[in-house]
């Protein structure tokens, strides 16, 4: 094993020995109990298989076969998920062949990010992991289940599901990909429309078609944002069956895909002789594998809020020093657009997640003694599923990749560091990604420009305010201001004045999205605005350096100068109400800061 990799993994389990014990010991004593329904009434039980077709009633009432959990977050405006409709009926047939039963036990909320992007909804789109969370915990709760089948995979979505399963994680759990849409217009030329629209250059009729060129069928976007970085983190801390996370929607090999995942999971379950659970799989070795494959691939950074949630969830506490220190010595493997011009077909085709994994195995980068759902090592996920006369097979995963402008060996990396960095100083700590970022612009040192809202940067940028070398400072977008939207609408803007030869940056206690770009941006920092930060002491004018190289964000005072300023916190009573968000006001005022996961749960605990 690397050193790093090593020291990293024995510093999470120390930090999380108390957590992780008590965590382990509650589902295992939740486990003993299985099948629960046995501890059900008759009335409970009547209750739960009422509706079951009088065969899956005799089994359920045996007690001797599983009855495998199916939870969904399908709706049909995502496109991600639309294909989720028909995988219900695929996981019952695949049941009644093991001789067990699968209910539908329940449904989550999915928003799409791509439709609220720069709109209200958007503030309600973090919370909606956490309300995920709690969704899956309903769906189980009924005590009827011996397995669970997560159906999920878009950015908050896989998250909050293995979050919300991991209460339950005595249960044995798989989650089943639906697959990304066939590539459409390519995500380089659908920038460069955008880029043009936020310049006056091509109307709206022209953006709109070059939208619904590149977002056009069923199936996840096919840029490499949360969406599909979930997929490559999943699969590799092998929760996906090996090779199942970029196989298209619609096609034979999807729903063989699904129906082994089924019979795996059943095969998993304590009626047949199974023990374990999600717990075991998810392991501090399983987690930093996740955080090793994210910056390999130069994935989204909302997981550096989303995967400290998930830890947490398990009884695991990691921090952005993990990300960082591993970041260090993790080579960048891949160039997936907004970190190159190919998307994740390309990926797959070039060789895909098994010879990923295989790469970073060989390297000892990936922790191989890890639980997977199918069994004990990592290896098993070096191989691709194929269909040969009808029946679902794997083979060895391909020695090369096919294409190295897309997928290279760590002999022969884009980068010997995976680009994720903690950028901390006298305006709080944040994280940057720069595997997207040319050399050239990841140190800037311009005058602050201070605004309180997306639409303020548009407008200023429209009035050609922002023509000068500049620091975008976009504060109360924090977790406690406005639920912490993203702001991928500033990025053709920003993109645009570093064309035109400007020397720009964005600090921001908001999120960036799993799009983050070529501009490099200073997110999630805190303490955030609202709660009084750094953030809200800067002034237009303000010299303020962003220096990835170094980690370091500063604006250009003395610590006394800096305290003395009173805090301008925006007026966020425009944020409280409307589109939904009164709902949600308990959200804001509980939320944890961003390096603890921006989560309501887990307060007090793991600390």
């Amino acid at each position: 094993m690397n050193p790093t990799v090593t020291r990293v993994t024995e510093r999470i389990i120390r930090r999380s020995r108390d957590s992780r014990q008590d965590y382990l010991r509650r589902m295992e004593d939740l486990g003993r109990q299985s099948p629960h329904r046995t501890s059900l009434s008759c009335g409970n039980l009547a209750h739960g298989f009422a509706a079951c077709q009088p065969g899956d009633k005799q089994t359920l009432k045996l007690m001797n076969q599983a009855n495998v959990a199916i939870v969904s977050a399908y709706n049909d405006m995502l496109s991600a998920h639309q294909p989720y409709a028909t995988f219900p009926d695929v996981i019952r047939q695949a049941a009644h062949g093991m001789g067990s039963v699968a209910q539908f036990a329940g449904g989550t909320p999915a928003m799409c990010d791509g439709v609220t992007q720069g709109q209200p909804g958007m503030e309600l789109s973090l919370v909606s992991r956490d309300v995920i969370a709690m969704s899956t915990a309903v769906a189980l709760s009924h005590n009827m289940f011996d397995a669970t089948v997560l159906l999920g995979i878009c950015d908050k979505i896989v998250p909050g599901l293995l979050i919300g399963a991991l209460s339950f994680g005595y249960l044995p759990t798989v989650l089943v990909p639906g697959g990304p849409m066939p590539s459409g217009l390519p995500n380089k030329e659908k920038q460069r429309v955008r880029q043009l629209y936020a310049e006056g250059k091509v109307g709206r009729d022209q953006l709109l078609e070059a939208e619904s060129q590149s977002y056009h069928s069923p199936g996840t976007c096919t840029f490499y944002g949360t969406a599909n970085s979930n997929q490559v983190l999943v699969e590799v801390m092998g929760l996906h069956l090996p090779g199942a996370a970029f196989v298209n929607p619609g096609t034979p090999l999807r729903d063989a895909l699904t129906r082994a995942a089924t019979e795996q999971v059943i095969r998993l379950s304590r009626p047949n002789g199974g023990n374990l659970g999600l717990a075991h799989v998810v392991s501090e070795k399983s987690i930093v594998n996740a955080l090793v494959a994210l910056l390999a691939t130069g994935g989204s950074t909302n997981h550096t809020l989303h995967w400290v949630a998930i830890a947490r969830a398990a009884g695991i506490r990691i921090d952005w020093d993990d990300y960082a220190e591993l970041s260090a010595v993790t080579p960048l493997l891949t160039r997936i657009y907004p970190n190159g011009d190919a998307d994740v077909n390309h990926f797959h085709q070039a060789g895909g997640t098994p010879l990923l994994i295989r790469e970073l195995l060989d390297a000892g980068l990936l922790h191989d003694d890890v639980e997977t759902v199918m069994g004990k090592g990592l290896r098993a996920y070096t191989q691709v599923p194929v269909l040969e006369d009808g029946e679902l097979q794997w083979r060895a995963a391909v020695t090369a990749s096919s294409d190295v402008s897309v997928l290279r060996p760590v002999s022969e990396p884009f980068d010997s560091e995976g680009g994720l960095t903690v950028i901390q100083g006298n305006l709080g700590r944040g994280i940057i990604k720069t595997s997207a970022v040319a050399p050239e612009h990841q140190v800037v040192e311009a005058p602050a420009r201070v605004f309180d809202d997306q639409l303020q940067v548009a407008q200023a940028f429209e009035r050609g305010e922002l023509n000068s070398d500049v620091v975008v400072v976009l504060r109360g977008q924090g977790p406690a201001a406005n639920g912490m939207p993203e702001l991928h609408k500033l990025t053709p803007y920003l993109g645009s004045l570093q064309d035109h030869g400007y020397r720009v940056a964005l600090v921001t206690d908001g999120r960036m999205s799993g799009a983050s770009g070529k501009v490099p941006a200073a997110i999630h920092v805190y303490p955030e605005a609202a709660r009084g930060g750094p953030l809200s002491r800067v002034r237009d004018g303000d010299m303020i350096r962003v220096d990835a190289t170094r980690g370091e964000l500063a604006v250009a005072l003395g610590e006394e100068e800096l305290a003395s300023r009173e805090p301008a916190i925006e007026d966020l009573s425009g944020n409280q109400a409307g589109w939904g968000r009164e709902l949600f006001g308990w959200f804001r005022q509980g939320a944890s800061e961003a390096e603890k996961g921006a989560t309501l749960f887990f307060q007090g605990h793991c600390d």
